[in-house]
């Protein structure tokens, strides 16, 4: 279908046709029944059937495997979780430095996947550079960040700082001031992993009803418009979508991020700008910047979106002029040589915020519900945790995966903390963005007075605060 192709580069990039699995015509009885073909509902399913081939388990999609985040976002497989530190703060050093571990230790998890279920994902394990570059104080900002690493428990095997040299050495860019480096992220092509995760799935035994919404759902039932399924167990795993499975939209709030991708550039471009080990790139604005250079040699540069009153869902993600220009200005204050490289896809998507920034797995087995999300940014490798932990947490398991921080076991749903009511919501993630994009502005300026610098940092961490 070639409507589904336009959804981001990486539909695009298949080379595999795009057919829809057939819809759900007929009531079905199964233990477990999981809302969603993306990245959560996938690992889900496939971590329940290696360990309990008995479990009869079927996925439903509103769409296609792949339409929501899992085909649209930046590639990124970190080994991290959206406000670890706030959770691992909580642990004894010996527990903390175990946690991160399991975190670090996710994207070698996927690759064992990969290799098992012959997937080819464009993996590839170069690691992570978070660039101080375009004023100073991104500097000061990341090297406080690594020094709050280190007091954790990290060490240089995990995080280590480089100078303009040595980030010469991997990455070019202009203005540098140094960066942050860490081994445990990989770069991968999303929708060739969420649409071989599908096939792997559909190999152990999982159907896959695409073009099945779930419109009701409830303790042991999820009715879809041409039939009703009974199951003892339910996963809604639909992240950036739960404003449409009442009452998740309380918890979690769809926010978008969105994306461009160059042409495919010459080697002797890529030999001024490096990136040949795959590594993942961003620099230290509040911008939420991350771009990765592809197998066909684009670039791949993102940048935070926003977020519509009422946590209304964005459907068309044909990205305005000014939201293209966004992200033209931002990578190509990193490399001048492509201020005027040619676009050739933008696109973006929803994702899942949870309040305090604190990603979840929850069961309640009272009501026979498991759910993971909350992740952020960080959902490409969050979710291979969160599918391994729900399906640990349904089979009754009591492991380091159940073990953790983010684990809410035996906890109804009302437990995770709510965002409060609009007009509220709006206007304070609004006032934060604004905040963030005056900062930015105001530190890039050339020659901008020291104290409308400071006077724009202190604003910007006061506003942020609220974010915890």
């Amino acid at each position: 279908m070639q409507a589904w192709r336009t959804i981001s580069l990486w539909m695009d990039q298949l080379e595999e046709p795009l057919c829809v699995r057939p819809a759900l015509d007929q009531d079905l009885e199964v233990d477990v029944c999981i809302i969603g073909a993306g990245y959560t509902g996938l690992w889900t399913a496939y971590y329940l059937k290696r360990q309990a081939p008995q479990l009869n388990v079927a996925v439903i999609d509103a769409n296609i495997a792949g339409y929501g985040a899992s085909g649209r976002n930046g590639g990124w497989l970190m080994g991290n979780l959206l406000g670890e530190d706030r959770m691992l703060a909580t642990l004894s050093p010996q527990q903390s430095r175990a946690s991160t571990d399991l975190l670090h230790d996710i994207p070698n998890e996927v690759h064992s996947v990969l290799q098992r279920e012959g997937i080819d994902c464009d993996y590839r394990k170069g690691g992570v550079l978070y660039c101080a570059a375009r004023y100073p104080e991104q500097e000061r900002s990341l090297r406080a960040y690594l020094d709050d690493l280190y007091r954790q428990g990290m060490n240089e095997d995990d995080y280590r700082w480089l100078g303009p040299e040595a980030l010469n050495g991997q990455l070019r860019v202009s203005n540098a001031y140094g960066a942050i480096f860490s081994p445990h992220v990989a770069t991968l092509q999303p929708a060739k992993l969420v649409r071989g995760l599908a096939r792997a799935v559909e190999r152990l035994g999982v159907p896959i009803y695409e073009n099945t919404p779930a419109i009701d759902w409830r303790t042991g039932e999820v009715r879809t418009p041409q039939a009703t399924i009974r199951s003892q167990w339910i996963v809604p795993a639909v992240e950036g979508y739960a404003a449409s499975l009442p009452p998740l939209g309380r918890h979690q709030l769809p926010v978008q991020s969105l994306l461009v991708a160059t042409e495919p550039l010459p080697e002797s471009t890529w030999a001024q700008i490096g990136l040949d080990q795959g590594q993942a790139f961003s620099e230290g604005s509040r911008q939420v910047t991350y771009g990765q250079r592809t197998a066909d040699n684009r670039l791949v540069f993102g940048a935070r979106g926003g977020y519509r009153f009422g946590g209304r869902l964005r459907e068309d993600f044909s990205l305005t002029d000014s939201e293209i220009a966004l992200r033209r200005y931002l990578f190509g204050d990193l490399f001048p040589q492509l201020k005027d490289v040619r676009i050739t896809h933008s696109w973006g998507g929803n994702l899942g915020m949870a309040r305090r920034f604190h990603p979840h797995m929850l069961c309640d087995r009272q009501r026979g519900i498991a759910l993971s999300g909350g992740y952020g940014g960080e959902g490409v490798g969050a979710t291979n945790l969160g599918g391994r932990t729900l399906a640990a947490l349904i089979l009754g398991q009591h492991n380091a995966l159940t073990a953790q921080p983010w684990v809410y076991d035996n906890r109804p749903l009302s437990s995770l903390a709510s965002w409060p009511p609009e007009p509220c919501r709006w206007l304070g993630y609004n006032a934060i963005i604004r905040s963030f994009v005056h900062e930015d502005q105001t530190l890039a300026q050339p020659g901008s007075a020291p104290w409308r610098r400071r006077l724009a940092s202190t604003l910007a961490d006061f506003i942020e605060g609220f974010m915890r």
